[in-house]
């Protein structure tokens, strides 16, 4: 599932925004989930002004939307998350879940004036509007219409962290002031006709192997290493073949066995870290001898 994170100011725009996305992606035939903040704060128990000024209930509410968008992504729709994002390492972590999931992901940025924001905060009525989401129309709080009083507005303002696109993680950026119209096309194809980045090695799940994996890869290196010492002790010198394997081993005569030994443990412990190098079971022989050849 793409995601589209907003960014920006108080009073940005940020949420005018959103319902524009929301409404473009559904003529598109998308299925849109939009996870807003001012729904998140109502719902969590808190005021909106007094959320912002303590730092335990915005961590809150930021790890709420954050699990809401790792339940949703997957490849079928797209997630809108709107909310001031002002925080870049919140963004990356944004980024890397995405990367997890395969998926695309791009940055709007509301820019603004301060002063332009100000004044926009200032036309708001102040009252919280119930709105109605899912089958059994369940009215749910929206605060965006409540204005931030002046230390809450001040304080964001000052520990806003602009994105850049120059940041892997807030590529590719949109940026529209409140007078330009959203660039919908750029936007739709940097979601859609974009492939996802791949995913860091760290984030992905070892693959499955039987349980006694190691212990017969063990077995089946040591059968290799006899099969060549004893080679040698016949006087075969040129290449061989060994047990389960139609690539040749073409070992120089003065390998020794501690050689041949030592250099077997350290494909075993290349093994446990990189099994999607060596592949199954059956195909461990293969990758051995050409280990041997390339090694010795």
């Amino acid at each position: 599932m793409p995601l589209i994170i907003m960014c920006g100011l108080p009073a940005s725009g940020k949420t005018r925004r959103s319902r524009e996305l929301q409404d473009y992606f559904e003529s598109r035939g998308k299925l849109v989930h939009v996870l807003s903040e001012n729904r998140a704060v109502p719902k969590a128990g808190f005021h909106k002004n007094d959320h912002f000024l303590d730092s335990q209930k915005e961590k809150l509410i930021r790890s709420d939307l954050k699990s809401e968008v790792l339940r949703l992504l997957d490849k079928t729709s797209v997630i809108i998350l709107d909310a001031g994002n002002y925080i870049k390492g919140y963004r990356y972590e944004l980024f890397c879940a995405t990367k997890a999931a395969r998926s695309t992901q791009c940055c709007v940025f509301c820019g603004i004036q301060k002063e332009q924001a100000w004044g926009f905060n200032l036309q708001r009525n102040g009252e919280e509007t119930a709105e109605s989401e899912g089958m059994e129309n369940a009215s749910i709080q929206d605060n965006s219409n409540i204005p931030y009083i002046k230390d809450t507005f001040e304080g964001l303002c000052m520990r806003f962290e602009e994105p850049h696109s120059n940041c892997r993680w807030d590529n590719p950026l949109f940026v529209s002031f409140p007078e330009d119209k959203l660039d919908f096309d750029n936007i739709f194809a940097a979601l859609f006709e974009s492939k996802p980045l791949p995913p860091n090695q760290s984030t992905q799940n070892p693959p499955l192997s039987s349980t006694n994996y190691l212990f017969e890869l063990d077995r089946l290196t040591q059968e290799i290493v006899r099969d060549i010492l004893s080679a040698r002790k016949v006087g075969i010198l040129g290449p061989i073949t060994v047990n389960q394997s139609q690539t040749l081993v073409d070992i120089p005569t003065n390998v020794n066995a501690i050689q041949l030994n030592r250099l077997r443990r350290q494909f075993l412990n290349y093994t446990k870290l990189h099994q999607t190098t060596t592949g199954s079971l059956e195909k461990a022989p293969q990758v051995f001898v050409q280990f041997l050849n390339a090694n010795c």
